[in-house]
């Protein structure tokens, strides 16, 4: 009988808190033999009643994966990369978080600290992925939470 190998997915947008997540997520694949998945969204700029212009050869995918390949290496060392399934998707960053957490067995993300009423004001990537993903979710705050 083949044992499942099991996938946690990352949510990594550069900030302190994810990059505590990431590191955090890459020790519970270690220990589970899961594979793990780091995730980044970006967004098209909002355009208010007329379109701006682009050059046609800026791939935003190809330029997003490259900064996530960076925080991985800058995060874990330059060889973990190799081990990291990357994916980069355009929208929001709470629906292709959630999305790719599809028949995962844990979603793990940061959290900034915000807190109070701020948090409910501005809302949260973290506060939503708990209550709307399809898999268990952690929430691992910045290595720093407790000095602010």
């Amino acid at each position: 009988m083949t044992q499942k190998r099991g996938r946690i997915v990352v949510g990594v947008d550069g900030s302190e808190g994810s990059k505590s997540a990431l590191r955090w997520a890459a020790g519970q694949a270690r220990l589970t033999g899961a594979a793990l998945e780091a995730v980044t969204a970006w967004e098209s700029p909002a355009a208010h009643g007329w379109a701006p212009v682009y050059a046609h050869n800026r791939d935003h995918d190809a330029l997003t994966k490259k900064v996530l390949s960076e925080t991985i290496a800058a995060t874990l060392g330059d060889s973990a990369v190799a081990d990291i399934t990357l994916i980069v998707a355009e929208g929001q960053p709470v629906h292709v978080i959630l999305t790719a957490s599809q028949g995962a067995d844990l979603l793990v993300v940061g959290s900034r600290g915000r807190g109070g009423f701020a948090g409910l004001v501005l809302g949260s990537v973290s506060q939503h992925c708990v209550q709307h993903a399809p898999c268990p979710v952690v929430v691992i705050p910045p290595e720093d939470w407790d000095k602010g």
